[in-house]
């Protein structure tokens, strides 16, 4: 991810939209807290009544009357206080809501890879922590931020329509209050900033570890993982424990500077009875507004600080948000109304590092409507070229046509439409095997679903479960064999229906006899599309209408399966390699170590990169 700073006036530019979002409940929220401060000032402002006229001048009519003010000033603040908590703690949350679905919204529809290059724990702890740090921006704290200074700017004119000069020292005082906090603030917001991120570095390894403990178990990492983990959390302590101390700091400053204004009553408040330049009304009543005042002072010491901390977060979320998403531009694509499947190669050249190319100057043609397979030595390209194809990248030269149309501008929502997929890591979801397969559409019946389970060979085995269709098979599918597991992703891929077929190891977990049942409901499946399958097994793909063999991103045969055996060159070794392996393992059944096939020679490369290939 960008780690480049955000400026402060673009994440207060976020701040106001979602300020203005809100704008209706916030507009209640502070009519509300108008009334419920006002209506605080009540019970303090009638203290110089009560000292001065009701029992200075013995007054005793007005105690009554003065009674009910203090009774309904009270029943209206707690009354207001009730309904500014109901209101604004709704619209936090409901801000929180809008602005994780936001942020989830943009990050699925980021390019592949993206994904491969940030931890998904980074992810979970924007869309998660930082987006509750608003309920500070929209929410109560925002409320309160601004009810603390409404509060204390009334607050600060009743002083100073008591004793001015009182009030003009504690106003210095107050003036280099408010720069020191300035500072602390512009000190804390980093430190907020860093945490979150330490809190997704540890999560993201965490969630890693959890998901990987067999593999954490088979190698005995456990002590290693835990001193990975004991190492971020006490990274994280530490930097609680410096916020903390700032917090603290900031808190008994305020604290102080209350104490101080205290001292400067006393001693200037003493003279001015004395002098009689104030009553003994005036003066208790000026100690209970200094409390009025020194309350949203230290309120807004907190409070300023969950905001800087949810500044901190709507940096990191304007950061992520700044990634452009792969279909930013569909609007401006052309929309594919129907695909026929005629996919060519011009020329393209992809790399994930600069200098690293891992294909190059490729070409090829595959009609609708057939089979082509790539097979190669690893690493030589066979899923970048598919992983083009599916557009979750994007050649660096060159380009891919669909039906002569260039899928750069094709609308990326309608092309994967006609997409289905069985990858070699098949992924499921914690749901019902029933739910995992109608992934691809949702709206298929059961009967549909047993048809295609029928097609990929599963129905046998998931009848056999306790509760059929309805079994739940884990997080990732852990609860089923990897066999079981790409059965239902080739399950899933069939009820797609699609008209671009990507078979990547579809059949690699399973065994001969499975292999061949479904070979029979691939052969139907293939049948009208474009299929794209990468298989070691050869044994698979002799039906192929065309076979493209590569090494080092690069095409160095193509052709059927009886014509690239005639020419007697890589495919020829790899097929006899193979050959030679199942029955060496046939005689030997202990054998199960597959040798990697050697790369073909350069010079042999370029010797079969002039075969005549079929288009």
């Amino acid at each position: 991810m960008d780690r480049r700073p955000i400026s402060l006036r673009s994440t207060w530019r976020e701040a106001r939209r979602l300020l203005w979002a809100h704008r209706a409940k916030l507009s209640i929220g502070f009519v509300l807290m108008v009334v419920n401060r006002l209506s605080g000032f009540v019970l303090p402002g009638s203290s110089k009544w009560l000292i001065d006229e009701v029992i200075g001048n013995d007054r005793m009519e007005l105690l009554m009357p003065l009674a009910l003010a203090v009774g309904l000033a009270t029943i209206l603040q707690s009354t207001t206080s009730y309904l500014l908590s109901q209101v604004i703690s709704v619209t936090a949350q409901r801000a929180i809501m809008d602005m994780r679905k936001r942020v989830h919204d943009h990050v699925v529809r980021l390019p592949v890879r993206f994904f491969d290059d940030t931890k998904s724990g980074v992810l979970i702890s924007r869309i998660m922590s930082d987006a509750e740090g608003i309920r500070n921006l929209v929410g109560t704290g925002i409320v309160m931020l601004v009810g603390g200074v409404f509060t204390a700017v009334l607050a600060f004119g009743v002083l100073v329509y008591l004793n001015w000069r009182i009030t003009l020292v504690t106003l210095v005082i107050l003036a280099v209050f408010g720069s020191v906090m300035a500072y602390a603030f512009r000190r804390l917001r980093p430190i907020f900033r860093k945490r979150q991120k330490i809190n997704a570095d540890v999560t993201g390894r965490l969630g890693e570890t959890l998901s990987g403990i067999r593999i954490v178990k088979a190698y005995g990492a456990e002590q290693r993982e835990q001193g990975s983990f004991e190492n971020g959390v006490e990274r994280l302590f530490r930097n609680i424990a410096t916020s903390i101390t700032g917090v603290s700091a900031t808190t008994a400053f305020g604290t102080f500077v209350i104490g101080v204004i205290g001292v400067v009553m006393v001693l200037m408040g003493g003279r001015a009875i004395a002098s009689g330049s104030m009553t003994l009304g005036d003066f208790v009543m000026y100690i209970f507004f200094v409390g009025v005042l020194a309350a949203p002072i230290v309120q807004m010491a907190n409070i300023g600080t969950q905001v800087t901390d949810a500044f901190a977060g709507l940096d990191r979320i304007r950061e992520l948000l700044k990634h452009e998403t792969e279909d930013a531009e569909d609007e401006k694509r052309a929309p594919l109304d129907q695909l026929k499947g005629d996919v060519k190669f011009e020329r393209v050249s992809f790399r994930y590092e600069e200098d690293v190319p891992v294909l190059k100057n490729v070409s090829l043609h595959a009609r609708a409507g057939t089979t082509t397979a790539l097979v190669g030595s690893s690493g030589s390209g066979k899923s970048t070229l598919v992983s083009l194809i599916m557009a979750f990248n994007r050649p660096d030269k060159g380009r891919i046509l669909l039906d002569g149309k260039d899928l750069s501008e094709l609308r990326l929502k309608d092309f994967r439409s006609y997409l289905g997929v069985v990858l070699q890591e098949n992924f499921l979801f914690d749901g019902t095997v029933e739910d995992n397969i109608r992934f691809a559409r949702p709206s298929a019946g059961r009967e549909e679903v047993v048809r295609v389970s029928k097609i990929a060979n599963a129905h046998a085995f998931i009848e056999g479960f306790l509760d059929g269709y309805d079994s739940v098979v884990g997080e990732r599918g852990i609860k089923l064999s990897g066999g079981q597991r790409q059965r239902i992703a080739i399950a899933r891929a069939i009820l797609a229906d699609p008209r671009l077929l990507i078979l990547d190891e579809a059949t690699s977990s399973l065994d001969s006899e499975s292999e061949a049942l479904i070979q029979e409901g691939f052969k139907n499946l293939r049948r009208g599309r474009t299929t794209f399958v990468i298989a070691h097994r050869l044994s698979t793909i002799r039906s192929a209408d065309q076979i493209l063999v590569l090494e080092e991103g690069e095409i160095v045969e193509c052709g059927t399966h009886d014509e690239l055996m005639e020419v007697g060159g890589r495919y020829r070794e790899l097929h006899d390699q193979q050959f030679q392996y199942e029955q060496n393992l046939f005689i030997n059944p202990g054998e199960d170590f597959i040798p990697e096939p050697a790369p073909a020679p350069k010079a042999e490369r370029r010797r079969r990169t002039n075969l005549n290939w079929r288009s």
